[in-house]
Protein backbone atom coordinates (compact mmCIF):
# COMPACT_ATOMS: atom_id res chain seq x y z
CA UNK A 1 0.00 0.00 0.00
CA UNK A 2 1.26 3.46 -0.91
CA UNK A 3 1.51 5.69 2.16
CA UNK A 4 2.64 8.89 0.47
CA UNK A 5 -0.35 10.61 2.01
CA UNK A 6 1.06 9.85 5.46
CA UNK A 7 4.45 11.33 4.58
CA UNK A 8 2.74 14.44 3.19
CA UNK A 9 0.63 14.83 6.33
CA UNK A 10 3.72 14.51 8.55
CA UNK A 11 5.62 17.08 6.50
CA UNK A 12 2.70 19.52 6.46
CA UNK A 13 2.32 19.16 10.24
CA UNK A 14 6.05 19.78 10.78
CA UNK A 15 6.02 22.90 8.58
CA UNK A 16 2.93 24.20 10.39
CA UNK A 17 4.32 23.53 13.87
CA UNK A 18 7.66 25.17 13.13
CA UNK A 19 5.94 28.11 11.46
CA UNK A 20 3.70 28.64 14.49
CA UNK A 21 6.77 28.58 16.73
CA UNK A 22 8.55 31.39 14.89
CA UNK A 23 6.06 33.59 13.07
CA UNK A 24 5.30 37.08 14.38
CA UNK A 25 2.63 37.82 11.79
CA UNK A 26 -1.00 37.21 12.70
CA UNK A 27 -1.93 36.35 9.11
CA UNK A 28 0.90 33.86 8.77
CA UNK A 29 -0.23 32.30 12.04
CA UNK A 30 -3.69 31.77 10.57
CA UNK A 31 -2.16 30.12 7.49
CA UNK A 32 -0.01 27.81 9.61
CA UNK A 33 -3.05 26.86 11.69
CA UNK A 34 -4.86 26.04 8.43
CA UNK A 35 -1.93 23.86 7.35
CA UNK A 36 -1.93 22.05 10.68
CA UNK A 37 -5.67 21.40 10.35
CA UNK A 38 -5.08 20.12 6.82
CA UNK A 39 -2.62 17.54 8.15
CA UNK A 40 -5.21 16.43 10.72
CA UNK A 41 -7.90 16.18 8.02
CA UNK A 42 -5.64 14.01 5.83
CA UNK A 43 -5.02 11.53 8.67
CA UNK A 44 -8.68 11.53 9.68
CA UNK A 45 -9.76 10.81 6.10
CA UNK A 46 -7.38 7.93 5.46
CA UNK A 47 -7.49 6.32 8.91
CA UNK A 48 -11.13 7.01 9.81
CA UNK A 49 -9.95 8.23 13.21
CA UNK A 50 -11.65 11.00 15.17
CA UNK A 51 -10.02 14.34 14.17
CA UNK A 52 -10.05 15.51 17.79
CA UNK A 53 -7.98 12.52 18.87
CA UNK A 54 -5.56 13.05 15.99
CA UNK A 55 -5.15 16.72 16.84
CA UNK A 56 -4.42 15.86 20.48
CA UNK A 57 -1.77 13.23 19.74
CA UNK A 58 -0.35 14.27 16.37
CA UNK A 59 -0.80 18.02 16.06
CA UNK A 60 -0.54 19.48 19.55
CA UNK A 61 3.21 19.90 20.04
CA UNK A 62 4.80 23.33 20.06
CA UNK A 63 8.25 24.60 19.13
CA UNK A 64 10.50 23.47 16.31
CA UNK A 65 9.32 20.10 14.99
CA UNK A 66 11.87 17.31 15.55
CA UNK A 67 11.81 13.48 15.33
CA UNK A 68 10.94 11.39 18.36
CA UNK A 69 13.63 9.09 19.81
CA UNK A 70 12.98 5.44 20.69
CA UNK A 71 15.70 3.71 22.75
CA UNK A 72 16.13 -0.08 22.95
CA UNK A 73 18.35 -2.01 25.36
CA UNK A 74 20.22 -4.95 23.81
CA UNK A 75 21.12 -7.58 26.45
CA UNK A 76 22.63 -11.03 25.86
CA UNK A 77 23.04 -13.92 28.27
CA UNK A 78 24.61 -17.22 27.25
CA UNK A 79 24.31 -16.24 23.60
CA UNK A 80 20.62 -15.44 23.83
CA UNK A 81 18.86 -12.09 23.51
CA UNK A 82 16.62 -10.59 26.20
CA UNK A 83 13.08 -9.87 25.02
CA UNK A 84 9.92 -8.83 26.84
CA UNK A 85 6.32 -9.56 25.86
CA UNK A 86 4.36 -6.35 25.49
CA UNK A 87 0.91 -6.19 27.09
CA UNK A 88 -0.10 -3.72 24.38
CA UNK A 89 -0.04 -6.26 21.54
CA UNK A 90 0.91 -9.57 23.19
CA UNK A 91 4.13 -10.05 21.23
CA UNK A 92 7.84 -9.60 21.89
CA UNK A 93 10.34 -6.72 21.78
CA UNK A 94 13.63 -5.49 23.11
CA UNK A 95 13.05 -3.58 26.34
CA UNK A 96 12.82 0.12 25.63
CA UNK A 97 10.68 3.15 24.97
CA UNK A 98 10.68 6.87 24.34
CA UNK A 99 13.65 8.98 25.40
CA UNK A 100 12.98 10.84 28.65
CA UNK A 101 13.72 14.50 29.31
CA UNK A 102 16.56 14.76 31.83
CA UNK A 103 18.03 11.31 31.10
CA UNK A 104 20.82 10.37 28.71
CA UNK A 105 20.18 7.63 26.11
CA UNK A 106 22.21 5.17 28.21
CA UNK A 107 20.24 6.03 31.33
CA UNK A 108 16.97 5.47 29.46
CA UNK A 109 18.15 2.05 28.23
CA UNK A 110 19.09 0.98 31.78
CA UNK A 111 15.81 2.32 33.20
CA UNK A 112 13.69 0.55 30.57
CA UNK A 113 15.53 -2.75 31.05
CA UNK A 114 14.88 -2.58 34.80
CA UNK A 115 11.23 -1.54 34.50
CA UNK A 116 10.31 -4.02 31.77
CA UNK A 117 12.45 -7.08 32.60
CA UNK A 118 13.54 -6.73 36.24
CA UNK A 119 17.27 -6.87 35.44
CA UNK A 120 19.84 -4.31 36.55
CA UNK A 121 22.18 -3.39 33.73
CA UNK A 122 25.04 -1.16 32.72
CA UNK A 123 25.50 0.42 29.27
CA UNK A 124 28.38 -0.90 27.16
CA UNK A 125 28.21 0.69 23.72
CA UNK A 126 25.96 2.18 21.06
CA UNK A 127 25.20 -0.36 18.32
CA UNK A 128 22.93 1.45 15.88
CA UNK A 129 21.05 4.68 15.13
CA UNK A 130 18.26 3.92 12.66
CA UNK A 131 15.58 5.99 10.98
CA UNK A 132 12.45 3.92 11.47
CA UNK A 133 11.04 4.75 8.03
CA UNK A 134 13.83 2.73 6.33
CA UNK A 135 13.36 -0.54 8.21
CA UNK A 136 10.04 -2.18 7.43
CA UNK A 137 8.00 -0.97 10.40
CA UNK A 138 4.26 -0.32 10.00
CA UNK A 139 3.42 3.25 8.93
CA UNK A 140 2.75 5.74 11.72
CA UNK A 141 2.23 9.48 12.13
CA UNK A 142 5.61 10.23 13.75
CA UNK A 143 9.14 10.48 12.41
CA UNK A 144 11.22 8.32 14.74
CA UNK A 145 14.92 7.61 15.28
CA UNK A 146 15.75 4.31 17.00
CA UNK A 147 18.85 3.91 19.20
CA UNK A 148 20.07 0.39 20.06
CA UNK A 149 22.38 0.29 23.10
CA UNK A 150 24.24 -2.83 24.23
CA UNK A 151 23.99 -3.39 27.98
CA UNK A 152 25.29 -6.06 30.35
CA UNK A 153 23.33 -7.52 33.26
CA UNK A 154 24.72 -6.59 36.67
CA UNK A 155 21.98 -7.99 38.91
CA UNK A 156 18.26 -8.40 39.42
CA UNK A 157 16.06 -11.20 38.15
CA UNK A 158 13.40 -11.71 35.48
CA UNK A 159 10.33 -9.78 36.60
CA UNK A 160 7.49 -8.41 34.50
CA UNK A 161 6.56 -4.74 34.66
CA UNK A 162 3.54 -2.51 34.16
CA UNK A 163 3.84 -2.79 30.36
CA UNK A 164 5.13 -6.37 30.07
CA UNK A 165 3.64 -9.82 30.68
CA UNK A 166 6.69 -12.08 30.20
CA UNK A 167 10.50 -11.97 30.17
CA UNK A 168 12.75 -14.46 28.38
CA UNK A 169 15.97 -14.99 26.42
CA UNK A 170 15.92 -16.24 22.81
CA UNK A 171 18.53 -17.61 20.44
CA UNK A 172 18.81 -16.27 16.91
CA UNK A 173 17.05 -19.31 15.49
CA UNK A 174 14.23 -19.34 18.02
CA UNK A 175 12.88 -15.79 17.87
CA UNK A 176 9.21 -15.46 18.88
CA UNK A 177 6.54 -13.41 17.13
CA UNK A 178 7.83 -9.86 17.30
CA UNK A 179 6.21 -6.48 17.88
CA UNK A 180 7.22 -5.02 14.51
CA UNK A 181 6.04 -1.62 15.68
CA UNK A 182 9.03 -1.75 18.06
CA UNK A 183 11.60 -4.00 16.35
CA UNK A 184 11.89 -6.17 13.25
CA UNK A 185 13.42 -9.59 12.77
CA UNK A 186 16.14 -8.06 10.60
CA UNK A 187 17.07 -5.65 13.38
CA UNK A 188 17.35 -8.43 15.96
CA UNK A 189 19.49 -10.52 13.63
CA UNK A 190 21.73 -7.48 13.27
CA UNK A 191 22.05 -7.39 17.06
CA UNK A 192 23.32 -10.99 16.96
CA UNK A 193 25.94 -9.86 14.44
CA UNK A 194 27.26 -7.52 17.11
CA UNK A 195 27.40 -10.44 19.55
CA UNK A 196 29.52 -12.45 17.11
CA UNK A 197 31.69 -9.46 16.19
CA UNK A 198 32.17 -7.05 19.13
CA UNK A 199 34.24 -4.76 16.88
CA UNK A 200 31.48 -4.36 14.30
CA UNK A 201 31.12 -0.61 13.55
CA UNK A 202 28.08 1.31 14.73
CA UNK A 203 25.30 1.28 12.12
CA UNK A 204 24.12 4.76 11.18
CA UNK A 205 21.40 5.58 8.67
Amino acid sequence: MNHRWLEWAKQIQAIAQTGLAYTKDVYDRERFEDLRQMSVDILAHYTETDPGKIKLTFASDTGYATPKVDIRGVVFRDGKLLLVREKHDGVWALPGGWADIGLSPSEVAVKEIKEESGFDAKPVRLLAVLDKKFHGHPPEPYHIYKLFIRCDITGGSATTGVETSAVDFFGEDELPVLSVERNTEAQLRTMFEFLRDPDKPVILD
